[in-house]
């Protein structure tokens, strides 16, 4: 369930229930504001007709509001619409400095890398101002490094390969810029009793043994940021290495103090570099606790003698605190730490933007070329940030680095692969969704991280309309003074409301002004499209916002007039008040009927060719003869049957002139096949109908109808088989020379068999006879003898023995 309820004045007239919310759409409309301020916090698209004479009885002041083209539509004439629009201006646009190596040398404060420097923004709630930024990165730019080194015991032999690190580091960074400068600083630990030694006589030599250490402490700034390498060398070497208790060192606060520390560590407005060199872990925001230390790091700096003071009396600063502060400072942070290391280092590193992590050998050894490195990997990426943003207002980036790469959301704040003299550009949008309050001005800054340089951007609001200005306190118009007269529409004072301040919040269900709403004496208030406020008809909203109700009593709309093709008023006109209002040159009770005679035009300029009228942009046809669009068609006019001749033919036989064209020339009709002339359509159709019999190539003679029908198309009825003159019938001609051929075929095939029947049996009885006439020779051969030998047993005819 939706709640609507309407408010004047901070009074609460009417509530009503709806079960359905405004669709989306027309913002404007549903805002319901009171005020030409208010209309153009909604959003960009809205306006504000300031014409006294605009609204309609029953119209609530609310729906000056509108989109500019529904205003339009509605008549509120250009001048009378209130829309202002945003708008910049840049009050600091040095360009970027083109200088190369070795040219006259430039102050710090004269190099310009980034472009426009300050702009000033007139901001319309939901309209975006862009504006272009240009980045280029400076050759020869002067460089500031700050080498921060654990002097903890583990780190012994590392102090050794840095004594020379200044003069090495010179020579190298040479190569990158003519202005260079280091300064160096050490960290142990908090001088707290549980962080260092279980005694106090730990306190002057923690180390054991016989090593000879200094005594702890949290940080030392040993030299100032400074040209002089051979200082740098000769400072460093003076250093002695200390000790303390656990793993983990008091390098944050270290940290902390030279980013927060600037005249001390003799920072200039320059590239800053940190470089942060350890082979243990760290402590953060908590750890202090185990020294009874409870106090947040404040983020100051507490140098005294070049030694920082409060290590026992604040906590470590946690990571988000450092994050501020190096930002804060353009600070560009390398961690150089141990293989061991690693790990949690590349972890912070994704905490600390413009931050990159080496490996550092186990005696830092290799830590110039980490530094090369490592500066070549942080100054080859400029990333933008801005300050933190006023309620309401949104910022976006879109980029365009190297080799036409360009980045969206979070990819088009940044920009790699950048080398020295490369020139990069942002778009950056601002939007702001509302207004502050008492439209106050706003800053922001934008800068690449790690650089100084920074755009500043003023933020003006546009709150109120042009027209405000001119309003009219106390006004006449407003009810004897109850309000004021403003773009057009009265503002009323507090307690007062209506649209001319007419009424007391006391008044609006008084029993008596609600007979004011009633259309003829009747029943219904407002006639149920509406709330009676203060003796006056408001009249509901719509679900669209395009439909309204309007009217004394709410009795009109603009929606419930005939429609024509499904569009109000056939998309000729406007509806008011239940009527359509034809645009000119139509009419008719929905818009549909045309006054032009255009389309009525025939071929020959006359309209619907002199055999018809003109209707509603249609022809009429007087002449039944004729027939369609343009009283131009005569299907029974002499002539229709040759003109089709051969587009019937080739259509329905695929034969004549036009067979090769058929489908190109020949498409304009409709094709209808029948089997017997019989079932050709007859005269007396509801439209003129054209019987045609032509004769083709071959004497042969078709028929077919031809007729235009309701719908002014073409229809072609044809019988199927052409009607050709008689002669002989090859057809059983061909049959009966076939059957000969075959006959004539079958008794030379018997021919054949009986002659070779009778040969084979003059062969076979030549063949008896001469084996009858045959003498053999039957000699018995004298080796001959008989393979049977005849034997008798002797006891043969005997009688058998008695046993």
């Amino acid at each position: 369930c939706f709640c609507f309820v309407r408010v004047y004045n901070e009074f609460v007239s009417f509530s009503t229930c709806f079960f359905n919310s405004f669709p989306e759409g027309n913002e404007c409309i549903k805002a319901n504001v009171k005020s030409c301020g208010e209309c153009i916090q909604v959003g960009a698209k809205c306006g504000w007709c300031t014409d006294p004479e605009f609204l309609k009885q029953g119209e609530a002041t609310s729906t000056r509001c509108d989109e500019l083209e529904s205003l339009r539509k509605r008549g509120c004439g250009a001048a009378k619409v209130e829309n202002p629009r945003g708008s910049q201006r840049v009050l600091k646009n040095t360009p970027v400095t083109n200088r190369n190596k070795g040219a006259d040398k430039l102050k710090p404060e004269d190099i310009t890398q980034i472009q426009p420097q300050k702009l000033t923004l007139s901001l319309r709630s939901g309209e975006p101002q862009s504006f272009n930024l240009k980045f280029k990165r400076a050759e020869d730019y002067p460089i500031d490094l700050y080498y921060l080194m654990d002097l903890s015991f583990s780190m012994k032999d590392d102090l050794e390969n840095v004594k020379n690190l200044g003069t090495q580091l010179m020579l190298e960074m040479a190569k990158i810029t003519s202005d260079f400068r280091i300064g160096f600083g050490s960290f142990v630990e908090k001088t707290v009793m549980p962080y260092i030694s279980t005694t106090p006589a730990k306190l002057l030599n923690p180390c054991t043994g016989d090593q000879n250490c200094t005594s702890p402490f949290s940080y030392k700034n040993v030299l100032k940021l400074t040209s002089n390498g051979r200082k740098f060398n000769t400072l460093v070497g003076q250093q002695q290495i200390s000790g303390n208790l656990d793993s983990p060192e008091g390098g944050f606060d270290a940290i902390m103090q030279v980013a927060v520390c600037g005249d001390d560590i003799g920072w200039r407005n320059v590239t800053r570099l940190l470089v942060f060199s350890t082979d243990a872990g760290f402590h953060f925001a908590g750890d202090g606790k185990l020294g009874g230390i409870v106090l947040p790091n404040d983020g100051k700096c507490h140098l005294e003698n070049n030694m920082y003071t409060m290590s026992h009396y604040y906590d470590y600063p946690s990571i988000a605190h450092l994050v501020q502060k190096l930002s804060d400072n353009n600070i560009q942070t390398i961690f150089a730490v141990t293989e061991e290391f690693q790990p949690v280092y590349k972890e912070l590193k994704n905490l600390i933007p413009k931050s990159a992590v080496g490996t550092l050998s186990a005696n830092s050894s290799n830590v110039i070329n980490l530094i090369i490195d490592a500066y070549n990997s942080l100054s080859s990426e400029v990333i933008l940030e801005n300050s933190k943003l006023p309620d309401g207002v949104t910022i976006t980036y879109q980029s365009r680095c190297k080799n036409g790469v360009i980045g969206e959301g979070e990819m088009g704040r940044k920009c790699s692969n950048i080398s020295i003299g490369d020139e990069v550009s942002f778009t950056i949008s601002i939007t702001t969704k509302q207004c502050p309050k008492m439209g106050k001005s706003e800053t922001i800054k934008i800068k690449p991280l790690g650089f100084t340089e920074e755009v500043e951007i003023a933020l003006n609001f546009i709150c109120e309309c042009d027209c405000h200005k001119d309003g009219i306190k106390n006004s006449e118009i407003c009810h004897n003074g109850n309000g004021t007269f403003e773009c057009g529409a009265c503002r009323c004072n507090d307690g007062r409301i209506g649209r001319q301040c007419e009424c007391s919040t006391n008044e609006v269900t008084s029993e008596d002004l609600d007979k004011n709403c009633r259309k003829d004496n009747g029943t219904d208030i407002c006639s149920n499209n509406g709330d009676c406020v203060c003796g006056t008809c408001e009249c509901k909203k719509r679900e669209n916002p395009e439909e309204r109700y309007s009217g004394k009593f709410c009795e009109c709309d603009n929606f419930n007039c005939d429609r024509s093709n499904n569009k109000l008023c056939g998309g000729h006109g406007r509806c008011e008040c239940r009527v359509c209002i034809c645009d000119t040159n139509w009419t008719g009770s929905a818009c549909d009927c045309s006054l032009g005679t255009t389309t009525c035009l025939a071929s020959n300029k006359q309209i619907c060719n002199g055999r018809g009228t003109c209707e509603c942009g249609t022809c009429k046809c007087t002449d039944p003869k004729f027939q369609g669009p343009t009283c131009e068609i005569c299907p029974t006019c002499p002539g229709v049957c040759t003109e089709h001749k051969e587009c019937v033919q080739c259509r329905a036989f695929g034969t004549g002139e036009k067979k090769d064209t058929c489908e190109r020339d020949c498409s304009y009709f409709n094709l209808i096949m029948v089997k017997h002339r019989n079932e050709l359509p007859q005269p007396g159709q509801a439209f003129p109908l054209m019987h045609c019999k032509e004769r083709d190539a071959d004497d042969c003679w078709f028929y077919y109808t031809y007729a235009v029908n309701n719908n002014t198309e073409k229809e072609v009825h044809v019988v199927e088989k052409p009607d050709c003159p008689e002669g002989p019938d090859i057809i059983p001609i061909v049959a009966g020379v076939v059957a000969g051929i075959v006959l004539i075929g079958l008794a030379l095939l018997l021919i054949w068999k009986l002659l070779m029947i009778i040969h084979d049996r003059r062969e076979f009885a030549k063949f008896e006879k001469e084996k009858m006439n045959a003498k053999w020779d039957t000699q018995e051969n004298p080796i001959y003898k008989s393979p049977i030998n005849k034997f008798q047993n002797p006891n043969y005819g005997r009688k058998a023995a008695a046993l």
